[in-house]
């Protein structure tokens, strides 16, 4: 895997199933009782946000710990960025302090890029949302989520036909899922209003509809996306709920689904406009086990950017080990035989 995760552009199907793999290894770890594993024991990551989130962030923050990793929250509110410091200078400080991996979310659209390509820092970078951009962590949960219901562990997405509905333009879910979708093997159908379309659609890899009732039948998921309001500066489309009707999931709609069809939501939800409430509490509703596989998703990108590089992995390190072997006492020291079966194995002094 590559040293950053900007786009989900940058996965290859080798890297995107690589991590699928791995954070089912990761999963496992929910079911512990001591749901930790010294992997990035004296590594620090720093969850950079200049946009608000609620899941995004925990699930990060939740994934670092899980991996034994060191924390830091860094908020543009309250801190040196509202009064003016620079992305420059806030990365220096960064530097400074050694961040091993920075997670960004920003509210303009390639300041991750910026970040991971500038000389700035040495860390890695995570983009966790960027503007309009991308969001490809949330794209490789998705995928994940939608490989447990309609694969099964080990295989891609192909064949699978995967629906995207609502606002395409102002979302970075479904750009980043067009990409890493179309590269697992599945067909992506876009359908949204005309004006919550983004110009150049046409290029992407994936069909466009502007009518959902002809879509559903054959879609194996059906992936709603927010109407963000807080990003929309005009009337694109007439109102709340001519908007519900046409394009909006309710139970006769999801009726029309084959029976082993899911439906997936990014959250947060506009319950009422997308989709019903009769929808979102449905057992077909994958919306809250997306959040559970988020933090498995990121522990594995996490871990193969800090932890588990090629080298290693080529010279027997191997993630289902650890996470099959437990970790050590939480005061131990980080050493490599952390990776390996004898995590608990007593140290020899020649070892020491």
């Amino acid at each position: 895997m590559k040293r950053h995760l900007i786009s989900a552009a940058d996965l290859t199907r080798d890297d995107a199933l690589l991590v699928l793999d791995t954070a089912e290894e990761m999963a496992r770890v929910a079911d512990r009782p001591i749901k930790k594993l010294p992997t990035l024991r004296g590594r620090t990551v720093v969850n950079l946000f200049f946009e608000d989130s609620t899941r995004t962030r925990i699930s990060f923050e939740a994934a670092a710990k899980r991996l034994s990793a060191d924390v830091i929250n860094f908020s543009a509110k309250g801190s040196s960025v509202s009064k003016g410091e620079s992305l420059k200078d806030t990365a220096l400080t960064l530097e400074a302090m050694g961040a091993d991996a920075v997670v960004v979310r920003h509210y303009s659209s390639g300041a991750p890029h910026r970040l991971a390509t500038s000389g700035w820092i040495n860390a890695s970078v995570v983009n966790a949302g960027d503007g309009t951009h991308e969001h490809p962590t949330q794209a490789l949960l998705d995928a994940f989520t939608m490989r447990r219901h309609l694969s099964g562990p080990g295989r891609d997405l192909s064949g699978r036909r995967i629906t995207v509905v609502g606002d395409v333009l102002h979302s970075r879910v479904a750009r980043s899922n067009v990409l890493l979708l179309t590269t697992l093997g599945a067909q992506v159908t876009l359908v949204a209003p005309p004006t919550l379309l983004p110009i150049g659609v046409e290029h992407w890899p994936c069909e466009v509809s502007y009518d959902l009732d002809a879509v559903l039948a054959k879609s194996d998921a059906v992936m709603m996306l927010r109407v963000q309001r807080e990003r929309m500066n005009a009337a694109f489309f007439p109102t709340e709920r001519e908007y519900a009707r046409r394009y909006g999931l309710d139970g006769i709609r999801m009726a029309a689904l084959p029976e082993h069809a899911i439906v997936m939501h990014p959250g947060p939800m506009n319950r009422g406009m997308e989709i019903t409430a009769e929808v979102a509490d449905s057992p077909r509703c994958t919306a809250v086990e997306q959040v559970a596989n988020g933090v498995s998703t990121r522990m594995a990108v996490l871990y193969l950017m800090l932890g588990g590089s090629e080298p290693a992995l080529s010279a027997g390190t191997d993630t289902r080990t650890e996470v099959r072997n437990g970790a050590p006492a939480d005061d131990a020291p980080r050493t490599d035989a952390a990776l390996t079966p004898d995590t608990h194995a007593p140290r020899t002094q020649e070892s020491k």
